[in-house]
């Protein structure tokens, strides 16, 4: 079983991008590799992440300098067991896929503290998710 988890948001350059790069740490970490597969876009992305998220991600030795902000379709999403969004969207999924909106601030354009605060925040949230992932995994 391969279980499908979407991060996404309007731009697809902040909160997603952050939610997405601690989703691949917890799948290399917890040994997820072949269970879980991520997925992350947004509905109008941005051309490049915010200056401030790359920043704040680089102090803890994650790089999102190279990342592209990429558009995520209905379909997509569709096909994904859970699609996690920022509190940024009015996503309607016709297809049984469980949605969970985090309502977090967005970074743009926020000083330091408040990036770390919101990144931090993303850290705890992506693994207890991904607590939950493995739950799923294990009884399936």
């Amino acid at each position: 079983m391969t279980y499908r988890v979407a991060f996404v948001c309007v731009q697809n350059a902040g909160r997603s991008q952050m939610s997405t790069a601690f989703a691949e740490r917890e799948v290399e970490k917890r040994g997820l590799d072949d269970h879980v597969e991520v997925v992350t876009g947004g509905t109008h992305p941005a051309d490049h992440v915010h200056p401030e998220v790359v920043e704040s991600m680089r102090e803890l030795d994650i790089d999102l300098a190279e990342r592209t902000p990429r558009e995520v379709s209905t379909e997509e999403l569709e096909a994904c067991d859970l699609v996690v969004t920022m509190g940024c969207s009015t996503l309607s999924l016709d297809a049984d896929v469980e949605v969970r909106d985090w309502a977090l601030d967005d970074p743009d354009g926020q000083d330091a503290e408040a990036v770390r605060a919101i990144r931090d925040d993303i850290q705890t949230r992506v693994a207890d998710v991904f607590d939950d992932i493995e739950a799923r995994l294990e009884t399936a």
